[in-house]
C-alpha cells in the first residue's frame, strides 16, 4: 500500500499538474510554495516520485530540480486525453478504505460499505453512487479507463455488423463513444440508472452526439429495449451466478434473432493461477460488491444457460478480455 499512496497523494496534491503547467524543471522549494505544502513533505514525497520513475531529478548548482517522466505526463495529469487521474481519485477516497476491512470481507464473504462509510452493504451501487459527488467520481473514473483499454475490447471481434448497440450500464459513456468511433454506422444506447444518465447528459456526452442516445431504467427490475447487440462492460463481475444469469435471460429474450451479447470483463485463468492483475480485482469484487472475476469457461457457461451460443473469448493482452455470444 506504501508504493500506490505516494503515487495517490502526488495526484491529489497537483504535483504533476503543476510540472507539466510550469513547462520547466521546479525545485522541491518552488513546487511546496505552488500547492501549500510542507517543503520538508513536499521533498521526501518528490524524492519518493524519483524512484518510482514518477519524476525525474536533475541537480544543479541550485540544488535538484524536478520534472515529470513521460509516463506521468501520459497518464497522470488531469489535462492528458489519457489521463487516470479520476480512477485514481476513486481508488485512494473510496476503494483503499474498502480494503482496510479486507480480513472482515474474507471471514464474511460480503462488502464492506458498512464498516467503511456507515452505509447499507446490501445494494453496492446505492453505496457507490451515495452522493452525486461520488457517482461523478466513479463515472470520471471509469471513464478514464476506457480511454486506454475501449479501443481494444471493442476491436477484439468485428462488431460491424451490429448497427444498432445497447450499452448495459454504459455509465459516463466513453465505451460508446469509442464504440461509434470505431464503428461510425452503428449507433449505441446508453441504459443506466435515472441519475446517472442525467449526469452523462450533463458533463461527458456532447449534445451534438447524435450517434448516442440514453434509456433511463434499472436492468434488474425494468424492461430493457430491443437491440442487435448488448455490450456489458464490467458489469457481471458485480453480481453473483444468479444475478448474472437472471441478467442474461432479459438480455437474450430483448436481443434480436441473430444479434449478440459482447462481454467485457478481465479473464482469470482456467486454472485460476493469474494474471495478478484479475486475483486482486476478484479481491476488490469482495470487499465492494456481490460478484467476482471470472475465467472464460465461466461466462461461456453462464452465457449458454441464458441462450447464447457461438460463444467465443478473445485476449488482448490488456485489463480487459472480450466474449462474444451470439443469438
Amino acid at each position: 500500500f506504501l508504493t500506490p499512496q505516494v503515487m495517490f497523494t502526488a495526484c491529489e496534491l497537483g504535483v504533476f499538474d503543476l510540472l507539466l503547467e510550469a513547462g520547466e524543471p521546479l525545485s522541491s522549494d518552488a513546487i511546496a510554495a505552488h500547492l501549500g505544502t510542507s517543503t520538508t513533505g513536499m521533498e521526501r514525497l518528490l524524492d519518493a516520485c524519483v524512484g518510482l520513475k514518477l519524476l525525474a531529478v536533475e541537480l544543479t548548482q541550485e540544488g535538484a530540480l524536478y520534472r515529470n517522466t513521460e509516463i506521468s505526463n501520459i497518464y497522470l495529469t488531469k489535462s492528458s486525453p489519457k489521463s487516470q487521474y479520476h480512477i485514481m481519485m476513486y481508488y485512494s477516497n473510496t476503494v483503499y478504505l474498502c480494503w482496510h476491512y479486507l480480513a472482515n470481507a474474507v471471514r464474511e464473504g460480503r462488502n464492506q460499505y458498512e464498516r467503511a462509510f456507515g452505509i447499507s452493504s446490501e445494494d453496492p451501487f446505492a453505496a457507490m453512487y451515495r452522493s452525486e459527488e461520488e457517482m461523478l467520481k466513479f463515472m470520471a473514473g471509469q471513464n478514464s479507463v476506457w480511454s486506454i483499454c475501449g479501443r481494444d475490447v471493442l476491436a477484439a471481434f468485428d462488431l460491424s455488423p451490429f448497427r444498432q448497440i445497447c450499452d448495459l450500464g454504459g455509465g459516463g459513456g466513453a465505451l460508446a463513444r469509442e464504440c461509434v468511433s470505431l464503428y461510425p454506422n452503428s449507433t449505441v444506447t446508453i441504459y443506466d440508472l435515472p441519475k446517472v444518465v442525467q449526469v452523462a447528459k450533463e458533463q461527458f456526452i456532447p449534445p451534438d452526439e447524435h450517434r448516442i442516445t440514453f434509456y433511463e431504467g434499472d436492468f434488474f427490475n425494468d424492461s430493457i429495449p430491443e437491440a442487435e447487440l448488448y455490450i456489458l462492460s464490467k458489469i457481471l463481475h458485480d453480481w453473483d451466478d444468479d444475478k448474472c444469469r437472471q441478467l442474461l435471460a432479459k438480455v437474450h429474450k430483448a436481443c434480436k434473432p441473430g444479434g449478440g451479447v459482447l462481454l467485457v470483463e478481465s479473464l482469470l485463468n482456467e486454472d485460476k493461477s493469474g494474471p495478478l492483475e484479475t486475483q486482486l480485482y476478484s479481491m476488490n469484487m469482495l470487499v465492494q460488491t456481490e460478484g467476482k472475476e471470472r475465467t472464460a469457461a465461466e461466462y461461456s457457461k453462464l452465457l449458454g444457460a441464458a441462450g447464447f451460443g457461438e460463444i467465443q473469448a478473445k485476449r488482448t493482452g490488456k485489463l480487459y478480455d472480450a466474449v462474444l455470444g451470439r443469438k
